[in-house]
């Protein structure tokens, strides 16, 4: 077995919490049980990857096999990667019967046509997900199997989940090939990013109970409420509480929230000053980004409401995540607005 291949899979077995290690192998499935049964899962992970690379060398593995449990690796545990979205488009409306063997091999002439030193690995799951893993190399050096890219495509739809490497020059060639081998017409990055790919994916399938009718104040039915355990809150603040939570529910659902840890806003406009006050003699650019950030987003502007820390509803700019699918904006100035008019900072 190659040196670098040994090295490959010493390293990905090492990256695996100890506990989880042998159920990886089994899915994995190069080794045999009674291989498995040989390896003392409970010494420390280092004495562990040496006894797996020394049964790989027994069965001669090679890049093809360390590359795929690599797959296994990254689709057990996705969110130790950053996920983009992307939507590919038809010319038309028709619709074509997706064949995985021809998607493979459109997809692998693509790439090989472009450059010659590249590994490509594909593993299929039960979803219709097709996972695809891209080792990038350059025509005078091997690929690089330690900054490979990653694309998750599920047939029959439009949208690929790609995590790249470090090496981003790849990225136009990567989407020429997914255009070409699955007969769509161009793709464009929906600008929606997460390390949370079931949350990506519920967000762009639609797989989640966000209500997303617009919010209008409308006064509160009469209705049979039990009365609060603490008879000291009054009646207003007793009806205050019924509207969060109704407008709340309204807004995000009763269910819970897709995953996403930040959302950016980037501010493009200029600054624009009444000429009789003599702020400015000429237009100038104006520039601001905010980033929220949280373990959980969309749960945490949920709960600002109910826990008295914003006021009910909250801005659409926050609350429209999901439905735009996107966590980054660009907020740009309306067009025709009065060159008179005064933007305060």
């Amino acid at each position: 077995m190659d040196e670098i291949v040994a090295e490959y899979i010493r390293r990905t077995v090492l990256k695996i919490p100890r506990d989880e290690i042998k159920t990886v192998l089994q899915k994995w499935g190069f080794l045999s049980e009674a291989q498995l049964q040989t390896i003392n899962f409970c010494q420390i992970k280092e004495n562990i990857s040496q006894d797996v690379v020394q049964l790989c060398e027994e069965n001669s593995a090679g890049i093809k096999q360390a590359a795929v449990l690599d797959i296994i690796y990254n689709h057990i545990y996705s969110n130790k990667r950053v996920w983009s979205v992307y939507q590919m488009n038809k010319t038309g409306e028709e619709t074509d019967f997706f064949d995985l063997t021809d998607f493979k091999k459109k997809f692998k002439r693509r790439l090989h046509s472009a450059l010659t030193n590249v590994t490509i690995n594909f593993r299929e799951y039960e979803d219709n997900a097709i996972w695809i893993r891209i080792a990038w190399g350059t025509p005078y050096t091997k690929p690089n199997q330690y900054k490979a890219s990653y694309v998750v495509y599920h047939s029959q739809t439009p949208y690929v989940f790609i995590s790249v490497s470090v090496l981003r020059s790849n990225l136009p060639l990567l989407c020429q090939a997914l255009v070409a081998a699955s007969n769509y017409h161009d793709i464009h990055e929906m600008e929606l990013r997460s390390h949370s790919l079931n949350s990506l994916k519920d967000i762009v399938f639609k797989r989640y109970s966000q209500n997303f009718q617009s919010y209008y104040p409308r006064p509160i039915q009469e209705r049979n409420v039990a009365p609060e355990i603490d008879s000291r809150i009054i009646q207003e603040n007793r009806n205050e509480k019924e509207r969060i939570q109704r407008v709340n529910s309204e807004v995000f659902g009763d269910g819970p929230q897709p995953k996403l840890e930040f959302a950016r806003y980037k501010l493009e406009t200029m600054f624009k000053s009444d000429p009789e006050m003599n702020v400015l003699n000429k237009k100038e650019p104006f520039r601001c980004l905010v980033k929220f950030s949280s373990p959980h987003l969309l749960e945490s502007l949920k709960s600002l409401s109910p826990m008295g820390m914003a006021d009910a509803p909250l801005s659409p700019l926050l609350t429209c995540i999901p439905h735009k699918a996107r966590n980054y904006f660009k907020i740009k100035e309306k067009k025709g607005v009065s060159p008179r008019s005064f933007v305060s900072p």
